[in-house]
């Protein structure tokens, strides 16, 4: 029996070949018996912030773009934000992530300023089935590590995967080190 992985990461292996998700981080903001919803972490856009919702850009962590948040939906918009104080368990994405929390981007920013840090915005999310997420874990396809709050608003997204790697115990921690092309090594 798997555990719900709601407010953890998915980190890439090596061995995942899907182009969609190679070196990807993913939140896992839903997680129960009837599939996983999840944002990319790590994936930059060249779209700014500022050109795609008006109002936000105050509020936007670095780097201040639209994040590629999957593969699913494209032009959804999902964006998590960083309060300023603890959050009701029901309202934060996990108990996990305190503090962590989805944004309602229909709401006035200026007053949204005053409950929230920063805020992330991700175009598209990331999607199993159910049972599908269990299944891609199980064949070596994803390794399920404990998120940290820093690493949704990191501001070195291209380094993600190697720093969530790189802070893991024993033999997990190697895989950082993994060449992105291992024929040239």
């Amino acid at each position: 029996m798997h555990e719900w992985q709601t407010g953890r990461l998915l980190v890439a292996t090596p061995a995942l070949e899907d182009p969609n998700f190679e070196r990807t981080v993913v939140l896992i903001l839903d997680h129960d018996e009837d599939g996983a919803l999840g944002v990319v972490l790590n994936r930059t856009s060249d779209l700014a912030v500022d050109e795609a919702l008006a109002g936000w850009t105050d509020l936007v962590a670095s780097p201040p773009v639209v994040f590629g948040g999957g593969p699913v939906e494209p032009t959804a918009i999902v964006a998590l934000g960083r309060a300023t104080a603890s959050v009701p368990a029901d309202e934060g994405v996990s108990p996990r992530l305190d503090r962590v929390r989805l944004v309602d981007l229909g709401a006035d920013p200026v007053l949204a300023a005053a409950d929230l840090d920063h805020v992330r915005v991700f175009a598209g999310y990331a999607g199993w089935g159910p049972g599908q997420l269990e299944l891609e874990v199980d064949a070596g396809a994803w390794f399920t590590i404990d998120a940290e709050p820093a690493d949704v608003f990191t501001p070195d997204p291209s380094r993600l995967w190697q720093a969530v790697l790189r802070r893991q115990p024993d033999e997990l921690a190697l895989f950082s080190t993994f060449p992105a092309d291992p024929s040239l090594n």
